[in-house]
């Protein structure tokens, strides 16, 4: 799964206190020492050593009483207003970098000590951070929206930079508290993290991950990273092998497991009672304004299509010529490509396969690509997975990737790329408080990528086999970003109403809510093998409180992007790349709207299907 490292909620620092989201990337922020590290980026344009990050940090930590120190002058005018929100802004963007550098340099190496001490000291900032301007709702709330309105109208600057995060402010009124019941929130953030850091301590050094030797001779350690590139093994034994070894010593954790995850449920309820939210859902909803039926939607939508994916997989079994299908079955592809593809392969295809979004964008992304911004190969003790981390605004994205020479790494290339270029575009036409896109509209520029890269793929295809290979990535794709992710969406909301019904949450428990879900999103003739259950626990966004369901609809609303570019013209073009340039400055779901899409009904999804078993069709013709 990709994963996407934004601002999270400090882009609105400059008048909320620092919100609640950004505990989950925090937990990865930590600052390496020298290790000789062979990562590929050049993290020099954000600190040129340890000793300017900690300087940095050190501005930080001195900022704050002063910070605090504008507590109580809101109301002296729009000019003091002014004075107290561009402070705090400029000291947020500071306090970014400083994370950003710290993060990257902890991912490089997962197995250096160091990057967890220094893990707490960044976490520990923003805590301190989150309660040196914990007083800046309750005092905007306290003045009014008259007289918020009356200082925007009357400052330039307050209506360019800062109107937007005053009024989502003032729009979450009911669910602020006073300044000592933010600062406690602020306080306890550190601490709800520790559910999310003691399950990535555990997968990334405690838990002994096995190595088994494939038919080919190889052996293969099953961690997450091992686990990933060999899923989809070619031998049905090795694949067999393969999830039985790694979901195996997976379950034998399934108690701490479900322990740190109960944890976590029991902190999401707490914080949304808190803030007197009715629901976990509706607290995780509310910040992006985001309203609760198109989650509810998006879930009903999707298993209104499950007959399409049920229909997916027997073209799959039938394809790979298996009397029956497992789960283990679902990771290879339905043809074999014998091509490998070289970074500068995917450098090249991928400028060519964005051309519908014109000259501009190529140019800019040809130039980002050229830089060191990416590192892009796996090695030991590297953080696994991929993820672009836009937060150093002013700076540029800096992209983690583990790719393999295939295309499934070519894939992954352009998806991620898609999200820095969302990222140069946002922050370029918009100023810092309004350029931090949220996830809801960040995974359709990279879902957008990744159509338009399978699209030039099949135009260049000489074979049929060729392009069933191609459609079938395409098939995988929606597979896993939709139908998966929906499944995902699913759980998570069952997991959520567990904890605030007051039932019992253990590993065991979840084990079995997520088996019921797997049995009924792959149908009465794919056979689901139990042990497999405790798959749950190896998705890490699950941390990241109603995180997943973004992808399903930034895959629905990113093919309908695709598809009207490709069939339409400049102004398609540009009303797409106005999605992505709007970066944070209104509410996702009215940004989208804007270009002409309506993600609050069922059209988006019901689209999403269709084009799922369209191209079933296509490949069934191709056999024919």
């Amino acid at each position: 799964m990709i994963e996407t490292d934004r601002r999270g909620a400090l882009g609105l620092a400059a008048v909320l206190p620092l919100a609640s989201a950004i505990p989950s990337l925090l937990a990865n922020a930590a600052q390496a020492a020298e290790t000789g590290s062979a990562a590929a980026w050049d993290l020099t344009e954000l600190f040129p050593d340890l000793a300017a990050w900690d300087a940095a940090r050190k501005d930080v930590v001195a900022a704050l009483p002063r910070l605090a120190g504008y507590k109580g002058t809101l109301g002296q005018g729009a000019g003091a207003m002014v004075k107290a929100l561009e402070d705090i802004s400029a000291v947020t963007l500071k306090f970014m970098r400083v994370y950003v550098h710290a993060s990257l340099r902890a991912d490089e190496d997962v197995r250096v000590s160091a990057n967890q001490e220094r893990n707490a000291q960044v976490e520990d900032l923003y805590a301190q951070f989150g309660e040196a301007t914990a007083w800046t709702s309750p005092e905007v709330l306290a003045l009014g929206k008259d007289k918020v309105e009356g200082y925007i109208a009357s400052n330039d600057t307050l209506k360019r930079r800062f109107a937007y995060s005053l009024r989502k402010t003032l729009r979450q009124a009911a669910h602020t508290l006073d300044t000592k019941g933010e600062q406690i929130l602020a306080a306890v953030s550190s601490p709800l993290s520790g559910p999310q850091t003691i399950r990535e301590q555990l997968f990334s050094s405690d838990i002994p991950w096995p190595t088994v030797t494939l038919s080919d001779g190889r052996s293969q350690r099953l961690d997450a990273q091992g686990y990933t590139l060999t899923r989809d093994a070619p031998n049905r034994d090795d694949r067999k092998k393969v999830m039985d070894a790694f979901f195996g010593q997976m379950g034998k954790f399934q108690n701490s497991l479900g322990t740190a995850m109960a944890a976590k449920l029991k902190g999401d309820v707490f914080e949304a009672r808190a803030r007197s939210y009715p629901s976990s859902l509706a607290a995780a909803l509310s910040p992006d304004n985001v309203p609760e039926g198109v989650y509810r939607t998006l879930i009903a939508e999707t298993n209104a299509g499950l007959p399409q994916l049920h229909r997916s997989f027997q073209l799959r079994r039938k394809m790979l010529k298996l009397p029956d299908i497992h789960y283990y079955d679902i990771y290879p592809p339905l043809v074999s490509l014998e091509r490998k593809f070289t970074l500068t392969d995917m450098r090249n295809i991928t400028l060519k396969a964005v051309e519908p979004l014109g000259p501009d964008y190529v140019k800019r992304l040809g130039t980002a690509t050229a830089a060191k911004w990416m590192d892009p190969l796996p090695r030991p003790g590297k953080r696994a997975g991929a993820y672009m981390n836009g937060a150093a605004y002013g700076v540029h994205p800096y992209l983690l990737l583990n790719l393999g020479e295939n295309y499934e790494g070519l894939s992954t290339y352009a998806h991620e790329w898609g999200h820095a270029m969302h990222t140069l575009l946002a922050d370029t036409a918009q100023p810092f408080e309004l350029s931090d896109y949220p996830i809801f509209t960040a995974e359709i520029a990279s879902t957008c990528n990744e159509v338009l890269l399978t699209e030039y793929m099949l135009a260049q295809a000489k074979t049929n086999e060729e392009k069933i290979y191609y459609l079938g990535m395409r098939l995988e794709g929606m597979r896993g970003t939709f139908f998966r992710q929906a499944m995902f969406a699913e759980f998570e909301l069952k997991m959520h109403e567990m904890a605030e019904a007051g039932e019992g949450l253990s590993g065991e428990s979840l084990t079995r809510v997520y088996l019921d879900l797997l049995k009924r999103y792959h149908g009465p003739d794919f056979v689901i093998d139990e042990p497999y259950a405790v798959e749950w626990a190896y998705i890490p966004h699950f941390y990241s409180q109603f995180y997943v369901y973004k992808y399903a609809t930034s895959i629905a609303a990113g093919t309908w992007f695709a598809h009207s570019i490709l069939n339409g013209g400049k102004a398609e073009r540009e009303r797409y790349l106005d999605v992505l340039r709007a970066g944070g400055s209104a509410d996702p779901v009215d940004i989208i709207k804007a270009s002409g899409l309506d993600m609050t009904g069922p059209e988006p999804y019901r689209g999403l299907v269709a084009d799922f078993a369209a191209t079933i069709d296509q490949i069934e013709k191709l056999m024919a």
